[in-house]
Parts: structure tokens; C-alpha cells; sequence
């Protein structure tokens, strides 16, 4: 990614296609799409320099607290309090935090700054990421290597890997859905997902549904569709199973919207894993 686009400039000035295709396989593909328009905004209305106070980084594209804090702390050493995952778990162990998360985030991050050394913000900021990671581990926490242990609440407790506190997870509901795999000679039928939304900016096989009751939808025509076979796929929040059906698509039929891929050209296009599954099924 960084030989492909070694700065802010030559990011800006990338087609966003193939940001997306170099992202496609790692999932948080806002994430993608954010980077690539903050560097826009940073290349074409920051005149290339990055913003250096907490409310201008808020204000650029994807960047939220955590992010904002981080860029203060590591980029300008300017004062403030860096809040990760890592981060939380050092704070909850360290006062005993007996909220369960995500509620307890607002007192964590109360907690977290009231140490946060704004003198040496930098190294600090670092410090207590790195202590989370490699020292304040989930399981198994190394205490005795901890620079904090004597002032650590849960170490003196001895429960240390109870924190933090979370809530018990509901089930991950299941939704259903068809997609629809059109075959033309040697080229599938793709089109791009809307920006917003789950897979934003993707490319698709097309597909119908993601409901949370089953439905099949309605096909792009009507056809000999194939069954191929079932794509099960869990996201954060949700599991998908896709029922793959496959046709060839009909003499002079085209579809309003998207490309025809030769099948030797998918690896280059900027379809998520689900998507990339569910081509693996074709005849």
C-alpha cells in the first residue's frame, strides 16, 4: 500500500477504484474510503500540511477521538489522552472499573487522562498502548514486568483478568439473502454497492435480501438458475448466508447497471471476502 502510495499527495491524487481494490480483503471498508477523502481534504484544502489542534482533526473525514488524540500525541507531541482498546484494559484493571463496557468508556477515558503526562505526551501516548499490548495482556497478564503493578487495583485483588467488565453478548442475529451469479462466456456480471452502508464502494456479485426473515427476491431475469450452493459469512454484527444461484445470462439481455469481469481479471477487482466465496461457487 505505501509503495503504491509513498505520501498524503500521491494518495489524494489515486483513483478511489484502486484504493479499494488494494483494501479489498481486510474488511471496515469505510475505513478505506475515509483515508483515501481525508487525503483530499488534506492535499487540496490543507495545502498538503496536517492539522495540528483536536477540532480541525475532527473535522477531517474518519477521523474520530481516538484517532485525533493519537495523530496530537504521536505526530505534534502536543498534550492528550490516547484511548484504545489496549488502553482501556490497562485503566479498568488499574482502578477496578465495576462498569461494564461499552457504558464504562465516558469514566475510562475520565480516568485515562488524569495520568496522561502531557510533558512527554508522545512517548507516553505510545507507553500505554504498548503496556496494554505486550504487558496488560487479555489473559494472562505479565504483573510482575508492570511498572504499575504496586498501584494497580486488580493486581492487589488478584483479578486482575476479570476487566474490563463486559456485558453478556446476545446472539448474532441471521439474515438471509439470494445472489444472483450471471455468467457470459468467460466474464460474471458485477456491480458497485452504494457508498453508504455495509461494503460501501465494494464490487458485488449481485444479490438480494440480507433481510432478517428469509427471502429470495426476485432474479435479474427470468432464466435457468442453478442452485450452487450456500456462502455463510459473519460480520461484527450479523451473520449472512447467501444462497448463490447461477445463469447464464440471455441472448441480448444486459444489466442497467454495472461491468462485465473476465474471470481473469477478478483478482484485480475490489470485491470483499462474502463477494469472492460466492464466486468461488460458480460452475
Amino acid at each position: 500500500f505505501l509503495a503504491l502510495w509513498p505520501t498524503v499527495k500521491a494518495l489524494a491524487e489515486a483513483e478511489r477504484d484502486d484504493v479499494m481494490r488494494e483494501w479489498a480483503g481486510l474488511g471496515y471498508y469505510a475505513r478505506a474510503r475515509n483515508l483515501h477523502a481525508c487525503a483530499r481534504v488534506i492535499a487540496h484544502e490543507c495545502g498538503g500540511v496536517f492539522p495540528d489542534t483536536l477540532d480541525q482533526l475532527l473535522a477531517l473525514p474518519g477521523i474520530g477521538d481516538y484517532t485525533a488524540n493519537a495523530i496530537l500525541a504521536a505526530a505534534f507531541n502536543q498534550p492528550a489522552s490516547v484511548v484504545d482498546g489496549n488502553v482501556e484494559r490497562v485503566i479498568t484493571r488499574m482502578w477496578r472499573v465495576q462498569t461494564e463496557m461499552p457504558k464504562a468508556k465516558p469514566e475510562i477515558k475520565r480516568l485515562a487522562a488524569k495520568i496522561a503526562d502531557p510533558a512527554n505526551s508522545c512517548d507516553y501516548a505510545q507507553a500505554i498502548m504498548d503496556l496494554g499490548a505486550t504487558v496488560c495482556s487479555p489473559k494472562s497478564p505479565k504483573c510482575t514486568k508492570c511498572p504499575w503493578s504496586l498501584t494497580c487495583k486488580a493486581f492487589a485483588r488478584g483479578d486482575m483478568e476479570r476487566y474490563p467488565l463486559k456485558a453478556k453478548k446476545a446472539p448474532k442475529p441471521v439474515r438471509t439473502g439470494t445472489a444472483w451469479l450471471v455468467r457470459r462466456a468467460d466474464a460474471i456480471w458485477l456491480r458497485r454497492r452504494a457508498d453508504k452502508g455495509l461494503l460501501g464502494g465494494m464490487m458485488e456479485v449481485p444479490s438480494n435480501g440480507w433481510a432478517d426473515a428469509e427471502t429470495n427476491g426476485s432474479a435479474p431475469f427470468d432464466g435457468d438458475w442453478r442452485p450452487r450452493g450456500e456462502v455463510r459469512h459473519v460480520f461484527t454484527h450479523f451473520e449472512l448466508r447467501l444462497d448463490v444461484r447461477e445463469a447464464e445470462a440471455l441472448p441480448g439481455w444486459e444489466p442497467e447497471e454495472g461491468v462485465w469481469s473476465s474471470l481473469d481479471a477478478l483478482g484485480g477487482e475490489a470485491l470483499p471476502s462474502v463477494m469472492r466465496k460466492v464466486i468461488a461457487l460458480r460452475s
